[in-house]
Formats: C-alpha cells, sequence, structure tokens
C-alpha cells in the first residue's frame, strides 16, 4: 500500500520514501508518495527518485498498482524513463529515495484541473469524458445545444478574476447516494470502499456563493486567482449529443 500524500497537500513537492517492491516491467512502487498517478482523467505525474549516493532515476509516468487479474490496488507504481534499468536493478525494498514531481509540469494540470471545475459551472451539464494534460484540457458535455467560446471564455475569467478559494473535505457514501446530482460525470464515478469520499468545493465560504461543489481525487490549486490566464482553445460537437470543450493557457 502506498500512501498518497497528495491528497492531503497538493503543493508537496517532494518526500522521503522507500522502496516496497519493484513490478515485472522494472516500475518502482514506494511506501509513499507525491506523485499523482493517471486516473480521474488527469495524466500521472512525472519527475525523479532521488537516490542517496545523489543519482537519480527519471519518472516518467505514474499509474495505479494492479493485481494479477488487472484489478487496481493500493500500490502507485512510478514508472522509470527508458535507459535506466541498471539503476533500477540496484533497488531493493527499503531502499530509500527523496521523490520530487516535476513541479512546473503539476501546476499546470493543477490550474487547469480547477478551470475544468470552473467549467461545470459555466456549463451545468453532465459531463462524459474529460483529460487532463499538462497543455490542455478537455470536457465533453452531454448537451445538445451550441456553445459559444468567447462567452466561455469571459465567464472563466469572471471566476479566476472573482478569487474563490477551495476547499477539500469529504462526504459519507450515505451522504452521496442522497445526493446524488454531486457527481457531475458520466464517465468516472468516485471511488468508495473506504466510507469517506473526497470532495472539491470552490467558494461557499461566509455567506459567498457556491460555485461548485463534486467528489473529485485530482490535484487543484487553493485558490481560483492562482489559476491565471485560461482560453477556451476550441469547441466541437463530438457526436448529435456531446459537445467537447477544450481549455488551453492564453498564449
Amino acid at each position: 500500500m502506498t500512501q498518497d500524500i497528495f491528497r492531503q497537500d497538493a503543493y508537496l513537492r517532494e518526500c522521503d520514501a522507500h522502496v516496497t517492491a519493484i513490478t515485472d516491467t522494472d516500475a518502482i512502487v514506494l511506501d509513499r508518495t507525491v506523485f499523482y498517478p493517471l486516473g480521474g482523467g488527469q495524466a500521472g505525474d512525472s519527475g525523479v527518485l532521488l537516490l542517496a549516493d545523489g543519482s537519480g532515476i527519471a519518472i516518467a509516468d505514474t499509474r495505479k498498482g494492479k493485481d494479477a487479474e488487472g484489478h487496481a490496488t493500493s500500490d502507485i507504481v512510478h514508472v522509470p524513463a527508458p535507459g535506466q534499468e541498471d539503476r533500477v536493478a540496484q533497488l531493493a525494498a527499503g531502499t530509500a529515495v527523496t521523490a520530487r514531481i516535476d513541479w512546473e509540469r503539476r501546476h499546470r494540470m493543477m490550474r487547469l484541473h480547477t478551470t475544468s471545475h470552473l467549467l461545470c459551472h459555466v456549463v451545468p451539464q453532465l459531463v462524459n469524458g474529460c483529460s487532463i494534460t499538462p497543455d490542455y484540457a478537455r470536457l465533453d458535455f452531454a448537451m445538445t445545444d451550441p456553445l459559444d467560446k468567447e462567452a466561455l471564455t469571459a465567464a472563466i475569467a469572471a471566476l479566476v478574476a472573482a478569487a474563490h478559494p477551495l476547499t477539500v473535505a469529504s462526504i459519507s457514501d450515505e451522504e452521496l447516494d442522497a445526493n446524488p446530482a454531486l457527481v457531475k460525470s458520466m464517465s468516472v464515478q468516485p471511488p468508495r470502499g473506504t466510507g469517506r469520499i473526497r470532495t472539491i468545493r470552490i467558494g461557499g465560504d461566509s455567506g459567498a456563493p457556491l460555485i461548485d461543489l463534486q467528489p473529485c481525487g485530482g490535484t487543484h490549486v487553493a485558490n481560483t486567482s492562482e489559476i491565471g490566464a485560461i482560453v477556451v482553445t476550441k469547441i466541437e460537437k463530438k457526436s448529435a449529443t456531446t459537445r467537447r470543450v477544450v481549455l488551453g493557457f492564453a498564449q
């Protein structure tokens, strides 16, 4: 089991950890990590594992572990970039490392992921697909009405400028069952099994308007003002019942 400390603090850039296993594909499992694994539409983190002798192993991707039947486990797997087989071979269970993410890349995804929540407020329709990368984010909305690129960009800019705080909390499985409308994604369901489900709330403090509240396990900025200039770069009609909105950083 890997302790996912990034869920408590998305701003942690590194942590001390120990190797617990090396997989058959030379991927590395740690006892704790700041690396976010691919999931919920958000790409996995990259970075480096620093060893005691000062050398490092470049991590190209991070994934959730799987058992022999292909089911997800509680492990988080750090995938080394190619050509480092000799370094990985030197690792063993118990080896101490410092896990350090590529912070600039992660922070771009935090900004885009938070913007996707703002977009859910601006376009209050169910989402049937999403992708959060360091360079763009896309959301597919289950709807037939047309969308206006400039209007969406302006609405997002206003929410960013309003400096709404973001709060990480949790609700029980029973609370979610009683409020099914909190789940805005048709393609990704909140993980269950622990009795608590992590939520992201934007706004709603001290009488301020609630902008968005939904279950989410991804990484986000602490305040919408940190997002900066984001624009809607493209709107596509993916099907008769789907409109895709693509977000990017303003040039």
